[in-house]
């Protein structure tokens, strides 16, 4: 059974071991300015944010939503990032990235 709410997963400052470990200095780089990005996850990515800050807002599923919910549903949730982080979306994510200081993250894509 597929998730209908794919997790963000966030590792907030990790160890240099652990940064040596996932090879993060070979990844490609990207960057944006402040600003609103919507994004599909074609497949996992893990990154780690050199700097910057991000709210990511996740599009729910409409089958989770059931009418004794509606309270909940208009309630937007966010997971919030920044530098020194390490972030893994899922495949299949749609999301809007709220950029509130200029992002430069090294990433990869992981095709399950």
């Amino acid at each position: 059974m597929a998730d209908q709410n794919p997790k963000i997963i966030v590792e907030k400052n990790p160890s240099q071991d652990r940064l040596d470990e996932l090879k993060i200095k070979s990844w490609p780089k990207w960057g944006c300015s402040p600003g609103k990005y919507h994004l599909k996850y074609e497949a996992e990515e893990i990154c780690y944010i050199v700097k910057g800050k991000v709210k990511v807002y996740p599009k729910s599923s409409p089958s989770t939503s059931s009418p004794s919910s509606s309270l909940d549903a208009q309630v937007e949730w966010c997971v919030e990032f920044a530098a020194g982080d390490i972030v893994t979306f899922p495949k299949g994510l749609s999301c809007t990235w709220d950029v509130s200081l200029s992002v430069d993250k090294h990433y990869i894509f992981r095709h399950h």
